[in-house]
């Protein structure tokens, strides 16, 4: 028996990120759990924001941004630079976040997040309460202890952030399946089991 709710922004798990805006010499940081991607050629993604929060002003004059992920040693950082204001402290210097210059936008990168998302605005939908800021991928940064030999992410070893209804919560890393793997032929299950197994043996 399911217990009905009323109409709400219930859809969870969410990615909670920090935001960062502005510029090296005077850069803000938001926390963010309304994000997601749009688009997949070009690749866009977007953000919705308060208008009264500091850093929209902050986007809506530079037209960029940086999406940092944000792994659990960071959980306690991100909480901060969202209940506190840019326009009171510099939310770099009090959590002990770096900056780093990015590639395309002028916005800085979190050096300690392990994935960095440059974005400059495309459109802004107003809404009641948020405006979405709709922007385009144009750089993206990862650690490279995250990337293999082959080339490819391990996301499930970084230890990202979720939030659900007011909570944050860390992401397990068991995987469950990949995209397709309903359907997956017997032979290449078998090859998969094989090359998982040898890379659990490479990591020991």
């Amino acid at each position: 028996m399911k217990v009905r709710s009323t109409p709400g922004p219930l859809l969870a798990p969410l990615p909670a990120v920090m935001v960062s805006c502005g510029s090296m010499e005077e850069s803000n940081i938001l926390t963010i759990a309304w994000t997601g991607i749009i688009n997949s050629n070009p690749p866009m993604t977007y953000i919705s924001v308060q208008p009264k929060r500091c850093s929209h002003d902050i986007i809506e004059q530079s037209g960029e941004f940086v999406i940092n992920l944000v792994p659990a040693d960071l959980a306690k950082a991100m909480d901060f630079c969202g209940v506190r204001s840019g326009r009171d402290v510099d939310k770099f210097e009090a959590q002990g976040l770096t900056r780093e210059a990015a590639d395309t936008v002028l916005a800085p990168l979190i050096a300690e997040s392990p994935v960095n998302i440059e974005c400059r605005v495309k459109d802004i939908i107003r809404m009641p309460s948020h405006d979405m800021f709709m922007a385009e991928i144009t750089a993206v940064h990862i650690d490279e202890k995250y990337v293999d030999e082959k080339g490819a992410y391990d996301f499930g070893s970084m230890d990202l952030v979720a939030f659900s209804h007011g909570k944050y919560y860390r992401l397990s890393a068991e995987e469950l399946g990949f995209f397709g793997f309903s359907v997956m032929k017997p032979k290449t299950a078998k090859r998969r089991a094989a090359q998982k197994r040898q890379q659990k043996e490479r990591k020991k």
